[in-house]
């Protein structure tokens, strides 16, 4: 059971509910409070560390090599975002908020070093998701939009058109079988 707790959340990447992690594992729930806190031992003096509010749980550095993330974090942050980063952010301007499944369907690829990275530069913010879902939204910060030189995403060049054109792409292949 810890190496299937430890996959989801790795795979995940993101914080995970203690009921999704049962649900998914098959763990109950003393079951899934033994095997976070194997986990949290195992990791104690790991680069990587388990971090729990007690109702949700994912990975995160280690205290002590704090300062070395932060170096890293500065690295990635001065470097140019790439055509992955740019789609992503377009994306989320000209059609979000978005969670990052949809972002996924999109684009055809996973997203999730992507919109890492933005969020690290501060253009993104991860917001709750829509009511009843178990999952994040993604939509631009205010910073990006006054970098831009817009008061509000309908302010972008072209928008109408691109919004449109995104739709059309969802709903297309919605009919045609997938489901987002």
């Amino acid at each position: 059971m810890d190496k299937k707790i430890e996959a989801i959340l790795f795979f995940k990447n993101e914080p995970v509910s203690y009921k999704e992690l049962a649900e998914l594992s098959g763990a109950s729930e003393s079951e899934l409070s033994e095997v976070i806190q194997r986990l949290q031992d195992f990791y104690q003096e790991r680069g990587i560390v388990l971090v729990t509010d007690g109702e949700r749980v994912s990975f995160g550095t280690h205290p002590s090599v704090s300062s070395l993330i932060e170096q890293l974090e500065k690295e990635e942050a001065s470097r140019d975002l790439g055509k992955a980063g740019l789609e992503v952010l377009a994306i989320i301007l000209y059609k979000g908020p978005l969670s990052r499944r949809e972002i996924d369907y999109i684009r055809g690829v996973n997203s999730g070093f992507t919109l890492r990275s933005l969020l690290i530069r501060g253009l993104i913010e991860k917001i709750d998701s829509r009511a009843g879902e178990r999952s994040y939204t993604y939509k631009p910060t205010l910073e990006l939009l006054k970098h831009l030189g817009v008061t509000r995403v309908e302010d972008l060049p072209e928008y109408a058109e691109a919004y449109a054109k995104l739709e059309e792409f969802v709903n297309t292949e919605s009919q045609d079988g997938e489901d987002i």
